[in-house]
């Protein structure tokens, strides 16, 4: 990071992201999905912040870059950046380095702090990094048991957590067949400090504190109803229907 706190990133990566940005999405987002942002002064313009959002939709990431001013990093799955699927991975794969996204190796889960450090490397560079601490899509509109990457982070750089809520961003299909939005919304709130757990990232009990309150914080903002087990376990049938409506809570942390 730079001595006045600016955030640094390669020269390269900026110049492809803006181009991207300014040439594609913002257009696309503000112009024809008619998106709009409301808070966006919270976040902070320079600066390690980590930016934590509910997951609705394929385009979040793409709703939240093009109306978001800083740089966003949003962690990928490793197997976005290998290009080894045919000539589309290919070009996924050049996109995602081209504007300096961060690849996540998720295959083994025991080694979730190896995993996040380029993440945090790039936090600490003084970036802006986007997260969905649900970690995967919603699969009915509600909130689910957010993952601890996102506490990891916070408490291994000290940086804020900015909470977000997206509405409206499942992507439905046009009447010429593409992916389409109409009007999604973003809310932005106070950023959060957890300055005092700076250090614990390896202390479970200070994780699951940590993850509680962002996703509280994000709950208070979206309104939806929150169910504390995670959403690939609804997602992937590995519990049932009647099982995660008997762990609807009324916000996360919830102690009864």
């Amino acid at each position: 990071m730079a001595q006045d706190g600016r955030e640094v990133v390669d020269s390269n990566d900026w110049k492809w992201y803006q181009f991207f940005k300014a040439a594609l999405f913002a257009p696309v987002v503000k112009l024809l999905f008619r998106a709009r942002i409301t808070g966006g002064e919270r976040i902070p313009k320079k600066g390690g912040v980590l930016i934590a959002s509910n997951h609705l939709g394929a385009m979040d990431a793409i709703v939240l870059a093009a109306l978001v001013y800083r740089h966003l990093t949003f962690p990928a799955k490793a197997e976005l950046f290998d290009g080894s699927r045919g000539l589309g991975s290919r070009i996924v794969a050049w996109f995602m380095r081209t504007i300096g996204q961060v690849a996540l190796d998720r295959a083994d889960p025991n080694q979730a702090n190896a995993a996040l450090r380029p993440i945090i490397a790039r936090v600490k560079e003084g970036g802006a990094v986007g997260i969905y601490p649900e970690g995967t899509r919603s699969v009915d509109g509600r909130l689910y048991k957010g993952k601890t990457g996102v506490a990891r982070i916070a408490l291994a750089t000290g940086a804020p957590v900015v909470p977000v809520a997206v509405f409206d961003t499942k992507e439905h299909r046009s009447w010429i067949g593409i992916p389409w939005l109409t009007r999604p919304r973003v809310v932005v709130g106070e950023p959060l400090d957890f300055s005092q757990y700076q250090g614990q990232e390896n202390n479970h009990d200070a994780l699951r504190k940590v993850t509680d309150e962002v996703m509280a914080a994000i709950q208070k903002l979206s309104g939806q109803e929150y169910v504390d087990v995670y959403g690939k376990e609804v997602k992937y049938h590995l519990i049932s229907q009647e099982e995660a409506d008997a762990k609807v809570l009324p916000y996360p942390g919830f102690a009864g």
